[in-house]
């Protein structure tokens, strides 16, 4: 039903009839809010029980000392779990063949450049295409992009095993992290072309620390396996947890850091800048614009003009389930 009020005029004795009519966009839009923040819970309350599952050989002291065997058991389940829980919810979301179409081919070229980089120690030229895709299309995109292409590459190559759960959502991670960057809007000081080397260089400072963080949190739930007992860099199951922690990067440092995560930064950081300005342009142009629909006749407004004096004239109302009234205007007497 619509809202009616009468707005009278200071001067004069003219009255119009402002009307407001709530139409079914605006129920949909409300629909899609509170369905986005409830997505946007979902996916951070997945994401901290994922990171539970990475970290879990520092939690496993916390756990009666009798079920700390079935902790690392445990945290394999619940990463493949959390996934398919993830992703039948995002899914949702995709509600448009536009973006499930950009995503299938966005995550056919990032599997395809995984396995092109496979067997070249530390490469991982996919942390380019999540950057830059998390970049322009938001944090769920670059988080279902991470997840599909890890998935895909590893299907098609043959990779899969009980990292793999892990490495999908790293690499997720790594995509939805870069949406989370500060805007650089337009109207300040800098030009278009300072802030298009201001974005280039915050996202290659980004690529730096993603690529190092990806190595530790990998690092991090097969650590008990990869050292036996009885080193500096070993786990100890009844240790501390700064222990564990100082033995945990020490672990990292002389395996990974120094090593392959320096070779993923180094390439991550090229990348974006030989082909990032390029490959932002064209994700941009392929970017859904914002519907600008014209107004249906549901949601039309009905449109009030108010003449000065003594007379008032009135545009006939275009809301739903009404008869358009006759124009009428009120004309002078004649003078006799």
């Amino acid at each position: 039903m619509p809202e009616c009020r009468a707005v009278h005029r200071r001067r004069g004795v003219g009255r119009s009839l402002s009307c407001r009519y709530s139409g079914p966009g605006q129920a949909g839009d409300a629909v899609k809010r509170r369905s986005g923040r409830w997505t946007s819970a979902v996916l951070w309350g997945g994401s901290l029980l994922a990171a539970a599952g990475f970290g879990w050989p520092l939690f496993a002291t916390a756990v009666p000392r009798d079920a700390q065997g079935a902790v690392p058991f445990v945290a394999f389940a619940l990463v493949p779990a959390v996934i398919v829980a993830l992703a039948l919810v995002v899914d949702r979301e995709m509600y448009t063949a536009k973006t499930v179409a950009l995503l299938g081919v966005l995550a056919a070229v990032g599997a395809a450049v995984r396995i092109a980089g496979t067997g070249v120690g530390g490469v991982e030229a996919v942390f380019i295409l999540l950057i830059l895709a998390g970049r322009v299309y938001g944090a769920r995109f670059g988080l279902l992009l991470g997840l599909l292409t890890i998935a895909v590459s590893s299907v098609l190559w043959g990779g899969f095993g009980p990292w793999t759960p892990f490495q999908m959502f790293a690499c997720g991670w790594v995509g939805a992290g870069a949406a989370l960057l500060p805007r650089l809007r337009a109207g300040g000081r800098l030009g278009p072309r300072a802030r298009a080397r201001l974005e280039i260089a915050l996202l290659a400072g980004y690529g730096v620390v993603a690529s190092y963080l990806f190595g530790l949190v990998m690092n991090l739930w097969f650590w008990p396996f990869a050292v036996g007992t009885g080193t500096g860099i070993s786990y100890s199951p009844g240790a501390s947890l700064g222990t564990n922690l100082a033995s945990f990067g020490l672990y990292s440092l002389v395996t990974s850091t120094l090593t392959w995560d320096t070779v993923r930064a180094v390439t991550t950081v090229l990348g974006i800048f030989l082909v990032g300005p390029a490959a932002l342009a064209a994700l941009r142009r392929a970017k859904l614009p914002a519907a600008r629909s014209a107004p249906s006749p549901g949601d039309a407004r009905p449109r009030s003009t108010s003449l000065p004096g003594d007379g008032t004239r009135t545009h006939p109302s275009t809301a739903p389930d009404e008869a358009a009234a006759p124009q009428t205007a009120r004309h002078p007497s004649a003078r006799a």
